[in-house]
């Protein structure tokens, strides 16, 4: 099995050095965030009754975040994932069109119909048709000036959004709770980045689980879309098959499923992350379905959230999660940059 402790590993198998994106993910929040709040936006932008957010892939993830992490009920929050826009977008509507290359074909479309509506508009990319679309009609634009794979730039697709629905009034203030996360994030790192070595460090050990097993990340709440990120980060990282289930709907199937086929148990391993801010029933639900997987024979562990607020613990289980995925991908001796495949998918709708 390849040595994670071994510089040379990295070398050869990170030529991109995915492994420096992950290690600048706490400043990149930091710095999104104040750029986020220094963003000047029209007057009438504050008020609104809803924040509908387009997106795909890690630049929908952001929006998700936001979504699970809101709760104070000044605005409602919609993720569209869709070609089409939603009917519910009105004049007391934000659309937000966030796609890191800006050439992203469902962002597109629903901004193009959302064109057509009163709603206030607003944009994050680096840059494409999408800018170009935006400056055209004197939109404003968040303008993405952080280099790296889509899926590496999470920061600049939530925390402006954090930063810009503070500014507007949408949710309270988040600064210390921001703080606390940078702090969180640094002191996480050292223990589960790759000069940690592996006798001590969890993201390597777990990664080493994983190897050669299917995936499937258990979460809840807060967490929901974090289990997302887990599942996107093994497939896109680590080129491997990985799903997501969430507490309490699995609870309702899921578990009933581990039987059949009976080999299925052996090459599963049920990751469940948990936070200390979920429900108690839900975390009752945790203890339970644990006690299943392990009358199923199906190999499973539980990685804690760590800090005070709802924040700091979503993004404790993302940074901790990006790491699992690079180490896993290593494993496979596979570069976890490139996504050849979704080259190809563009590639061949690019023909037709």
């Amino acid at each position: 099995m390849i040595d994670l402790d071994d510089p040379k590993v990295y070398t050869r198998l990170d030529p991109m050095e995915m492994r420096e994106r992950i290690r600048e993910l706490p400043q990149q929040c930091l710095q999104a965030w104040q750029k986020g709040l220094d963003l000047k936006l029209p007057t009438d932008y504050s008020n609104m009754q809803k924040l509908v957010i387009l997106g795909m892939g890690g630049s929908a993830i952001g929006g998700d975040l936001l979504r699970h992490l809101y709760t104070e009920g000044k605005a409602l929050i919609f993720i569209d994932r869709e070609y089409d826009l939603p009917p519910l977008v009105d004049a007391d509507t934000i659309v937000v069109a966030s796609s890191y290359s800006g050439r992203t074909e469902e962002t597109l479309s629903a901004f193009t119909q959302a064109m057509e509506t009163p709603a206030k508009k607003l944009v994050l990319t680096t840059g494409g048709e999408l800018k170009a679309l935006a400056e055209h009609n004197d939109i404003p634009v968040y303008t993405i000036d952080y280099v790296a794979q889509p899926r590496a730039a999470l920061a600049h697709s939530f925390f402006p959004l954090l930063g810009i629905c503070q500014n507007l009034g949408i949710i309270s203030d988040k600064s210390a709770d921001v703080a606390e996360m940078g702090e969180v994030l640094e002191n996480l790192q050292v223990t589960i980045d790759d000069t940690c070595a592996t006798s001590h460090n969890p993201a390597k050990q777990l990664a080493a689980k994983l190897h050669n097993h299917m995936v499937i990340i258990y979460s809840a709440g807060i967490l929901s879309p974090v289990a997302q990120r887990w599942k996107t980060q093994i497939n896109e990282n680590s080129k491997a098959w990985a799903f997501y289930e969430i507490f309490s709907e699995l609870n309702h199937n899921a578990v009933v499923g581990y039987e059949f086929p009976p080999e299925m148990a052996e090459k599963a391993f049920i990751v469940l992350l948990r936070s200390q801010h979920l429900h108690r029933r839900i975390l009752r639900r945790y203890e339970v379905t644990t006690e299943v997987l392990s009358q199923a024979k199906v190999s499973h562990e539980t990685v804690d959230a760590i800090g005070e607020s709802a924040l700091s613990q979503m993004m404790s289980l993302i940074l901790f999660g990006d790491w699992v995925s690079y180490y896993l991908a290593l494993l496979y001796e596979v570069d976890p940059s490139p996504v050849k495949v979704i080259d190809y998918v563009k590639k061949r709708l690019s023909e037709s």
